[in-house]
């Protein structure tokens, strides 16, 4: 009986992830109201299993929400110890960047009266600003980037990049972002 449990336990698990998979891609195409059916299609599962994982879209958005800070701050700590700090902090800002925007349409979802929206934007700050910070320090110490980089004001700046918008696209931000980076580097 406890093997049954916890081959439902891991299949439950791998379905969960799929939809957040599946409800991120959705939302970089057609934001966060995006139609769950959507997204059940992307995931290849009916709409009960994304209402029996996700009751409201709430749920969802935060769940992809926090999912990505996740991902974010996981390759932080696997590229902080990098040979090279400029590929390590760059590979860590385009999945930044791929973060922010996936949020396409969260912003209106903030401004809701969703208790569960509120510490979304902490969350963030709380988790990404150390882990930007981690790789920020270790190409400092390097002697690699200029000292007076700071984790927060460049992913602010990165942020406000990427608000994209006609004729702004997202190869348009990741190029602009680029020469954000470039003008971080002591050896650029």
């Amino acid at each position: 009986m406890p093997q049954e449990a916890g081959a439902r336990e891991a299949g439950a698990q791998r379905t969960r992830q799929a939809l957040l998979t599946a409800a991120a891609q959705v939302f970089v195409e057609q934001g966060v109201n995006a139609p769950i059916r959507a997204i059940a299609s992307r995931a290849q599962v009916g709409l009960g299993t994304v209402y029996r994982h996700f009751p409201g879209r709430a749920e969802l958005v935060i769940a992809v929400y926090r999912h990505q800070i996740d991902e974010c701050v996981a390759l932080a700590g696997e590229l902080a110890d990098s040979p090279d700090p400029r590929d390590a902090l760059s590979r860590w800002v385009d999945s930044f960047v791929e973060f922010l925007v996936t949020k396409h349409g969260l912003g209106a979802a903030l401004q809701s009266d969703d208790a569960g929206f509120h510490s979304l934007h902490s969350l963030m700050l709380d988790k990404l600003v150390p882990a930007c910070g981690l790789l920020i320090e270790a190409a400092v110490a390097r002697g690699r980037m200029d000292p007076d980089v700071n984790a927060y004001v460049l992913m602010r700046a990165i942020g406000n990049l990427c608000i994209l918008g006609p004729g702004y696209e997202r190869e348009d931000a990741s190029a602009m972002v680029g020469r954000l980076l470039a003008g971080c580097w002591l050896d650029a």
